[in-house]
């Protein structure tokens, strides 16, 4: 067995869910991934010392943790869901809040997040049978049962490490019902706690060597798309693109994401970032020719791109076994050549992303440790292959038992005791490489880490039709900056907003094979952001932007938060 590099890169993020009108979060799910998955992931590093890996975090969603910090700091609570929470008496809440309440907080996986709390499971049976006589019966559910599914749905969402370290949660979930606005007082102070401590505890692991933090262009742009929609038709040639030609500026809009990016990493963590896992893991060569400018030492996308670029280089000559081009890093000849890409293997990440959590955490954590050693026993003598897994960091861990917790602790326990399997962050392994372990890849095919197309985010009729949208509020926006009309101020806001207009996210939940009811929230946050855009650019909003875009219908595992990557 040769010996294997493994690489393990988790990547956190969420889109922008703040109504810049308003200030006010329309979701919770940045500070409910910040209590459970951001604070578990954090502290399985912290109680395996010697493990190495990456933690890539986009910084919208750092901007959205600092924002949730200073609402806890000073008593401003802009989100609804949390504010309830905190609210002292909700026999006083609106019909409006009420609602809120019953719509927001039986949003998880059932099967691990509500059915192991027999109380929890009680308040949703009630809720359940009483909607089945009528809507207007829900009416009968007192403050009482309010406060209990507030708790509970907190307590639901803790991570495993709370729970297992913080005196209060436990008691919270032994005493099962009848909380007073005392104890939700104390829930909603422990995760103030938690959010504030996330940046210093991540930093603090990058500072101590044992992690490396990577960074995203500033919104999680779909940035080959934004350079160029042609690029779709490098892995589907008869792809259907928007009306539009070509996204105004792209090239400088990427830029200015990336840019942003580094001043962020740098502002919050202390230095450079020295590398870049792009939105969806979507890379082209224009788009590595921008990072190359900027300074990134490495860039990483799917397996599926490499091999559609290698069949595109080497055209008509079957591929290699996987084995024989996979685990080693590549450069793009010409400008973009600056940046080592590496490729994940898709194998093992979507067995993490999708079939672990079946199994016993014991024994998923053993069947990937072997894999990594079946790579090593199939590598040629003085080989030693790089091994990138690479998968959110927060989307799978509602599927597992105890958020993931006995798979993560038993898989970390076993990667730092091997004998063969080093694991390592891709700053250390370009630092120790020796240039010949480096590739030459003549052309680069366009592609994301899902199928290695586009398809996720253009093609269909209502993607398209976003884009469509997104390119006459940009050109709104230029001809805005144009005229002078704008103060330097109001150009400040209107930036921001188009940043967060330029999202990815948008586009992945179009499409009828996502559930309606994510495809209706999401659909109704682009097309606001859309309209705050054209408010501050002091322009009458277009009134197909008033229209949805689309429905939904589809039921796709995970809930669509994840998908495979073939």
């Amino acid at each position: 067995m040769q010996p294997i590099r493994f690489v393990l890169l988790w990547h956190m993020h969420q889109p922008d869910y703040r109504n810049y009108d308003t200030g006010e979060f329309t979701l919770p799910w940045v500070y409910l991934h910040a209590i459970k998955d951001y604070t578990d992931m954090a502290a399985h590093f912290e109680s395996h010392p010697a493990m190495r890996g990456v933690v890539n975090f986009v910084p919208v969603l750092l901007d959205q943790i600092e924002d949730y910090a200073v609402q806890f700091a000073t008593g401003e609570i802009r989100d609804p869901l949390l504010r309830l929470l905190a609210t002292p008496d909700l026999d006083q809440v609106s019909a409006q809040d009420r609602l809120r309440v019953f719509d927001s907080c039986f949003r998880s996986n059932h099967v691990t997040m509500m059915q192991p709390y027999p109380a929890y499971k009680r308040l949703y049976d009630i809720h359940e049978t009483l909607r089945g006589y009528g809507e207007s019966d829900l009416d009968y559910l007192s403050a009482q049962y309010l406060a209990d599914l507030l708790v509970w749905y907190h307590l639901a969402w803790t991570g495993e490490s709370v729970r297992r370290s913080h005196e209060g949660v436990v008691r919270l979930m032994q005493q099962g019902g009848n909380f007073s606005s005392t104890d939700r007082r104390e829930l909603f102070d422990l995760i103030g706690i938690l959010v504030r401590g996330l940046i210093p505890r991540y930093r603090a692991l990058a500072e101590s060597g044992q992690i490396e933090l990577s960074t995203t262009p500033h919104s999680h742009p779909l940035a080959p798309l934004l350079i160029d929609f042609s690029s779709a038709r490098d892995s589907l040639p008869h792809e259907s693109l928007p009306s539009e030609p070509a996204y105004p500026g792209g090239r400088e809009r990427v830029a200015l994401h990336l840019a942003s990016a580094i001043e962020s990493h740098a502002r919050r963590f202390g230095g450079r970032p020295e590398g870049v896992w792009p939105a969806e893991g979507a890379i082209s060569a224009p788009f590595l020719e921008i990072l190359a400018e900027q300074g990134c030492r490495w860039s990483a996308s799917g397996e599926t791109v490499l091999a559609n670029s290698l069949r595109h280089a080497h055209a008509g000559q079957p591929l290699p076994e996987r084995d024989r081009y996979l685990y080693r890093p590549y450069r793009l000849e010409g400008a973009a050549g600056g940046v080592t890409c590496f490729f994940r293997d898709e194998r093992l990440s979507d067995m993490i992303g999708f079939e672990y959590a079946k199994w016993f955490g014991r024994d998923a954590a053993e069947h990937l440790v072997r894999s990594l050693e079946e790579i090593g026993r199939n590598a040629l003598p003085g080989e030693q292959p790089v091994v990138s897994v690479i998968l959110d960091g927060e989307n799978a861990w509602e599927y597992y038992p105890y958020n993931g917790y006995y798979f993560l602790n038993d898989l970390y326990e076993m990667l730092e005791h091997h004998p063969s399997i080093r694991t390592t962050t891709y700053r250390d392994y370009l630092d120790s490489a020796a240039p010949a372990e480096t590739a030459i890849l003549p052309v680069l095919t366009a592609g994301s880490w899902v199928y290695g197309t586009f398809s996720t985010w253009i093609g269909d009729h209502d993607k398209n039709r976003a884009w469509d949208l997104l390119c006459a509020a940009k050109r709104g926006y230029d001809e805005a900056v144009r005229s002078g009309r704008l103060s330097a101020e109001e150009i400040l806001e209107a930036e921001r907003q188009l940043v967060s207009c330029e999202s990815s996210d948008w586009f992945w939940w179009l499409g009828d094979y996502n559930p309606p009811h994510v495809v209706s929230s999401f659909d109704q946050l682009f097309r606001d952001n859309l309209i705050n855009l054209y408010g501050l650019l002091r322009l009458p909003v277009p009134e197909n932007v008033f229209e949805p875009i689309g429905r939904g219908g589809g039921a796709p595992e995970s809930g669509g938060t994840m998908r495979r990557a073939s």
